[in-house]
């Protein structure tokens, strides 16, 4: 049974939706897993159904890394939630780590606590996308490493690359490269430089434009953490933006109100490709171990889903892919 450490306190409403989310995951599964909460348990007991209680375990715990603290003041709180939920991966009492929290906090000690996959330069953030053509895409690194060298980008590619095989059972996902252009020649000197060396990649298709992310034409975009950051919460302005434009705008003619009524369907299935929830949290890629990180402001579906990514994750061979397929190109380079 697969073991997953949660931090139960660390998300922007408190315990409820996590454990709610928790007790989602355990109903919704039909091959049960061991949750190990770690929070305040008078907090969140009472969430916890008696016929479920067999697969959670609550480590008591007091102390919660608040989202307005620096992420490096985690380092001296080895009894805060965040912690412990790590080093019980770190110690194999667990086999992933899901937390809501200070996603600073979390991958930071992740790094330190799990360590790195052999020859992993940088660990970075990859999020999914969703496409037009119903598809996703991964982008990576959303947020990191801010300052970034070509090595650690082409690093963050072979991840990618890795993701889609063993998690989302692509076998030949089609990679590119986050510039202002197309042309090899577009780019700043980080990204020609990322492009040299990406070019060794069978899977690499070239540059591509932040358009691109969306249209299905690549499966795996590859990005320093500072753009890639700024890339994510504008997609998520933009996508709240339209959501909120489109109410407003119905409310105020009876014609698109009746328009509305009947393309319901439709407005419905956006919203569905459009929200977070439904990829659940962003992995980690490159830790000698699994940590999901989730927005703070998760609701129990998104809990739910990063729940059963983790277990995805542990279940697959993504580390042992990127270690071979990193040694691979070390060698050859």
């Amino acid at each position: 049974m697969r073991r997953i450490a949660i931090d139960a306190m660390g998300g922007d409403f408190g315990p409820l939706p996590i454990v709610d989310g928790t007790i989602h995951a355990l109903k919704k599964r039909k091959e049960k897993f061991n949750a190990i909460l770690v929070g305040r348990e008078a907090a969140f007991a009472h969430r916890i159904p008696r016929r479920f209680a067999k697969y959670i375990d609550i480590i008591e715990c007091d102390d919660v890394f608040g989202m307005e603290e620096s992420a490096t003041g985690v380092l001296k709180r080895k009894q805060s939630t965040i912690y412990k939920a790590i080093d019980l991966v770190r110690d194999g009492q667990a086999d992933a780590v899901v937390s809501a929290g200070h996603s600073g906090a979390t991958m930071s000690l992740a790094t330190l606590r799990m360590g790195r996959v052999d020859g992993v330069l940088r660990p970075a953030i990859a999020t999914m996308m969703p496409t037009q053509v119903g598809s996703r895409s991964l982008v990576l690194d959303v947020g990191a490493n801010t300052d970034c060298k070509a090595e650690h980008l082409f690093q963050f590619a072979i991840m990618g690359e890795a993701y889609f095989r063993d998690i989302l059972k692509e076998e030949n996902p089609r990679v590119g490269l986050l510039a202002n252009g197309e042309e090899e020649s577009k780019g700043n000197e980080l990204t020609k430089e990322t492009f040299k060396l990406l070019k060794a990649l069978p899977s690499f298709k070239g540059n591509v434009e932040g358009s691109d992310i969306f249209n299905g034409s690549t499966d795996v975009i590859v990005c320093d953490g500072f753009t890639g950051n700024i890339l994510l919460k504008t997609s998520e302005g933009v996508a709240s933006s339209i959501s909120l434009l489109i109410k407003k705008n119905i409310k105020r003619s009876p014609t698109a109100l009746t328009g509305a009524l009947l393309m319901r369907r439709v407005f419905k299935l956006l919203k569905k490709q459009m929200d977070y929830a439904e990829y659940g949290g962003a992995p980690l890629l490159g830790i000698d171990g699994c940590a999901i990180i989730c927005h703070g402001k998760s609701n129990p579906k998104a809990i739910k889903n990063a729940i059963y990514q983790a277990i995805s994750f542990v279940e697959s061979d993504i580390n042992g892919d990127i270690a071979k397929n990193i040694a691979q190109y070390s060698a050859k380079n």
